[in-house]
């Protein structure tokens, strides 16, 4: 599937908040200074879903990965996460952590593997998403990109 990203810009951002609502995900810090939100699009020009990137030098959070209800179940997650890893590498992020409490299946089966909070960058650690956003119980999974 051919598709690309289009960066979000603040009008855009009531919009990214309704879709995380909606999906029961984290919208407190969105309008944070650091964060790049994009609006993932089908060849068409349509929405399949968003996604976001927290850098912290060559690391990144992966942020806020939702699909639309009417776009699910179609692989649109991975194309989501796909296309968010090339914008990454185009940056010259070399890792990309996620904390998830429910996804750890899909993450997985893209590459992404578990690992120990202990082990994560601290300036990956000092992020709102691991100090007050997400459970200490969620799961935090890594994927290496790039060359």
């Amino acid at each position: 599937m051919r598709v690309q990203a289009r960066a979000l810009d603040e009008e855009d951002l009531p919009m990214l908040r309704a879709a995380l609502a909606a999906a029961g995900l984290p919208t407190d810090d969105i309008d944070q200074p650091g964060r790049e939100f994009y609006a993932v699009l089908d060849h068409r020009g349509r929405t399949i879903g968003y996604g976001g990137l927290e850098r912290h030098g060559a690391a990144a959070l992966l942020r806020s990965i939702v699909v639309p209800p009417r776009e699910r179940g179609r692989g649109q997650g991975s194309v989501i996460v796909e296309t968010l890893e090339g914008e990454a590498a185009k940056r010259g992020i070399t890792a990309l952590y996620v904390l998830t409490t429910d996804a750890t299946p899909f993450f997985a089966r893209i590459g992404y593997a578990s690992i120990d909070r202990a082990s994560v960058p601290a300036a990956i650690a000092a992020t709102s998403q691991f100090t007050t956003l997400c459970p200490a119980t969620a799961t935090v999974m890594r994927k290496r990109i790039g060359p």
